[in-house]
């Protein structure tokens, strides 16, 4: 037996019939063709799947469609205008910090998340969320150069 979630993803308002056991990952990849979410571990540990949740940086593979209902969802094909890429994209690409890009989209979102409430996170705020992502080609330097660059791009877009 079926049921209907609406939420709205990336500005775009969407009803999805889902069983009840399916992961958010599972209606972005599968049901809105939104294939820019990886799928990694599937237990929540890599950061692969990360999208924006009204707000907030969640794990998709773990967060259960059913509860999408009224939320607002971000996921890295939101970022960007056209071609014009996000600042936190052109900051992690300027930095050296993307190479396979397998776990870009996962770190981006989770960026965009800290960023968006605190621009004025301090490196141990961007550190500890950096933590919660693994990377196997770029190495974590580059990837927190770049989260500090896209920091002050951001800052200064703000003017």
């Amino acid at each position: 037996m079926g049921q209907t979630v609406s939420f709205t993803v990336n500005g775009s308002r969407k009803s999805v019939e889902i069983e009840g056991w399916e992961k958010l990952i599972d209606v972005l990849r599968d049901k809105l063709n939104l294939t820019g979410t990886k799928r990694g571990c599937d237990d929540a540990s890599c950061g692969a799947c990360v999208v924006v949740v009204d707000g907030e940086a969640m794990r998709s593979c773990v967060y259960l469609a059913k509860k999408l209902e009224g939320k607002q969802v971000l996921t890295i094909e939101g970022m960007s205008n056209g071609t014009t890429l996000h600042p936190i994209q052109e900051a992690l690409i300027e930095a050296g910090a993307v190479q396979c890009g397998y776990c870009i989209p996962g770190i981006v979102m989770a960026l965009y998340a800290l960023l968006t409430k605190n621009i004025a996170a301090t490196e141990e705020d961007i550190l500890e969320e950096l933590a919660h992502h693994l990377c196997r080609c770029t190495g974590y330097e580059a990837i927190l150069e770049g989260a500090k660059l896209a920091q002050k791009k951001m800052a200064a877009a703000r003017g």
